[in-house]
């Protein structure tokens, strides 16, 4: 039953166990350390090759008669038509077979099998290249001018055919016939090299005429500009200059718009220059120049330089230059005309030139490329343009009034409704200033601050009109700046400032008072202690504390409590003389311990949380009653500064997970004092409970 189930039909009789492969056991290599001799590879391979049986060889036979020959002959002649009628398409086997006949020195038969080879691949240029190469070896030239004929006649397009056909021709000396049969070559158009190896063989036989000839075929053949490079080198050669020339004349004339233009320009210019010719040349060069896009003229221009160095003046040399660069600057405004930066070094070349009439043609061309978007970071790059145009002006070209007209244009091409820009206004308005038209200038900022006010334009005005001296200017535009932006602290600051320096003081305390009275303030802190400073030099030391409760009352900052303190310990009348300065600065610690009593209880009772700045608290005002000396008392601080302690607590991650962090907390005295009242509590209560399960 087993057998039957391993039985398969397709095995007969056997099972599949008697058809498997008995494959023998890989052995296992027990011990693993290194043989004590080592056998190289290259001992490997030398036991291998001593060890090699020999090649078994067929014996060599000798045939002694005609008959031995006759069958070899037909015996070899079979085994080839059996192997053709195999694989009939194989060329390789054909070549064998004819070759093998040729080494018979049957001819006909040789050529038989080249024929019939043909018939199977015409195409195959190789077949043509050895049958008529087997023609030629055995000296039979008419078979192989024929075997050529047809070949090129077959396959015009190989070139090879072309070629070692005119080769056999000029070995044979038949050099009319080499000529005949390149025209037949020409007249389907091959490439360069087929027109130059047909000039080449012409000169080799010094046909000049004929050469010239060819050379004209050939440009018109293929008009390209190495063909029109190579047809003036060879006039030149024969030295026919002016031919040469007229051969560069009509290139330029055809070619002049091609892309490899700027070879013929260059071998123009540089054949003009060995003819001694170097007007000419430059010439050339500055037409080229002008003709060629920019992107394509590197060598050109290389060359230019090169020449002008060689042949030009210093002034020639630094236009040259300078024209290269000026070239690839135009090249790249072209192409992107919104690029600043390109335009900003096309004028500084300009610049460098100092060509008046040049540099105002780039200036006005590259202002007129306005930014396409009312956007202001569109325009930052853009209005430097006028910038420099104005100052080119003023300071290079001298001119008041085209740097008047370049700042009025510059202001009227800005849209103020969306964004304005204050160094414009502020450049124009020095400007004015320094031409001593005061009117124009005042006339300008008023402008600026009606269209597009900001705050350089209204801290210039006023410094200009505070230098001036006109006080009332200033009050004026201060007003018209805290309408502008009441919530200004550096306004307000500034003003009152300017009111203290006119010893009207009054005016700067109404002033100060109108602005902590805003309901919006970008630094209300600043503000606040300008304020106090202001009361403080004043000496006004009530009005001042005042302050500091009126701040308070908004704010219980740590800041404010610390600044208070510092203010009330060294808040001492100098003018007063009933008390001692002994007394005074008593008074003064005893103010600042109030203040700093004040805070402490604030930070306890209505923000115990805020732990670190109580901390911080008694930390200064331990450091202040250290600088009291003697009037000093740390001990008052000391029995309130807290503990640190070391804690850790669970802190969730953007993962969602938690990680355990480690922070500083504050243990005050009386929260230890509560602390340890709890434990004493709920040790009592255990004590009770414990007392009543044993009962």
């Amino acid at each position: 039953m087993s057998s039957s189930k391993e039985a398969d039909p397709t095995l007969g009789y056997l099972t599949r166990k008697d058809t498997e492969v008995k494959l023998p056991r890989p052995t296992r290599v027990k011990n693993k350390t290194p043989a004590p001799i080592q056998i190289t590879a290259e001992q490997i391979l030398r036991e291998a090759r001593e060890r090699q049986e020999a090649e078994i060889r067929p014996p060599k036979q000798k045939i002694t008669d005609s008959t031995e020959l006759g069958e070899y002959r037909l015996r070899k002649r079979k085994e080839f038509e059996d192997l053709i009628r195999r694989v009939r398409w194989n060329i390789g086997v054909w070549i064998k077979y004819a070759q093998w006949e040729e080494s018979q020195k049957d001819f006909k038969r040789a050529r038989s099998v080249w024929e019939r080879a043909l018939e199977v691949d015409y195409k195959n240029h190789t077949l043509w290249l050895k049958y008529a190469e087997v023609e030629m070896k055995n000296k039979f030239i008419n078979h192989a001018r024929n075997v050529w004929d047809r070949a090129v006649t077959l396959l015009p397009r190989v070139d090879q055919l072309w070629y070692k056909y005119i080769h056999m021709e000029e070995m044979l000396g038949n050099v009319a016939g080499a000529r005949q049969v390149f025209e037949r070559w020409m007249k389907w158009t091959p490439d360069q090299q087929g027109w130059l190896s047909y000039i080449k063989f012409e000169l080799r036989y010094s046909e000049i005429e004929r050469a010239r000839g060819i050379f004209e075929r050939f440009v018109d053949c293929h008009p390209r500009v190495g063909a029109w490079i190579r047809y003036a080198k060879f006039e030149m050669k024969n030295g026919e200059i002016g031919k040469a020339r007229s051969v560069y004349e009509r290139a330029v004339d055809k070619l002049s718009d091609d892309e490899e233009a700027e070879q013929l320009f260059v071998a123009f210019a540089e054949f003009e220059e060995r003819c001694k010719e170097t007007e000419r040349a430059r010439a050339i060069y500055k037409f080229a120049l002008d003709h060629i896009p920019k992107g394509r003229a590197e060598d050109l221009y290389r060359k230019f330089v090169a020449f002008e160095k060689q042949y030009g003046d210093r002034e020639g040399i630094e236009d040259a230059i300078v024209g290269k660069r000026r070239f690839q600057y135009e090249d790249e405004v072209k192409k992107n005309p919104l690029n600043y930066d390109s335009w900003f070094d096309y004028i500084r070349l300009e610049e460098s030139v100092g060509d008046k009439e040049r540099i105002r043609e780039v200036y006005e061309r590259a202002i007129a490329n306005v930014p396409p978007a009312e956007e202001k970071r569109y325009w930052q790059r853009y209005i430097y343009l006028w910038i420099n145009y104005a100052l080119y002006e003023e300071l290079d070209a001298g001119d008041a009034e085209r740097t008047r007209d370049v700042y009025r244009e510059c202001l009227n091409q800005i849209p103020h409704h969306k964004f304005s820009f204050a160094k414009i206004w502020l450049l124009a308005a020095q400007f004015e200033i320094r031409q001593l038209n005061l009117k124009a200038a005042r006339q300008i900022l008023g402008n600026a601050i009606g269209k597009a006010p900001k705050d350089k334009i209204f801290k210039k005005y006023i410094e200009i009109e505070l230098q001036l001296g006109n006080i009332d200017r200033c009050r004026k535009l201060y007003e018209k700046y805290l309408e502008w932006s009441p919530e200004n602290c550096y306004a307000w600051s500034k003003y009152a400032e300017l009111e203290r320096s006119l010893s009207e003081t009054e005016r700067a305390r109404g002033i100060f008072e109108l602005a902590i009275a805003q309901p919006a303030l970008d630094m209300p802190e600043l503000l606040w202690k300008a304020f106090i400073d202001f009361e403080t030099a004043e000496g006004e030391f009530e009005r001042a504390r005042a302050l500091y409760e009126r701040l308070l009352y908004r704010t219980k900052h740590l800041k404010v409590w610390i600044s208070y303190a510092e203010f009330e310990a060294t808040a001492m009348d100098t003018e007063s003389v009933d008390l001692a300065e002994h007394e005074q600065k008593q008074q003064c610690i005893e103010r600042a311990r109030r203040v700093f009593e004040k805070a402490l209880n604030y930070f306890r009772s209505s923000a115990p949380d805020l732990k670190e700045e109580r901390a911080m608290l008694l930390e200064k005002w331990l450091n202040m009653e250290t600088t009291f000396g003697e009037l000093g008392d740390v001990s008052l601080v000391q029995s309130k500064l807290p503990k640190k302690l070391k804690k850790r607590r669970h802190v969730a991650t953007e993962d969602g997970s938690t990680r355990i962090e480690e922070f500083i907390d504050f243990l005050f005295p009386e929260e230890s004092q509560t602390t340890n009242l709890k434990i004493l509590e709920a040790a009592y209560k255990w004590k009770k409970q414990k007392l009543s399960s044993d009962d």
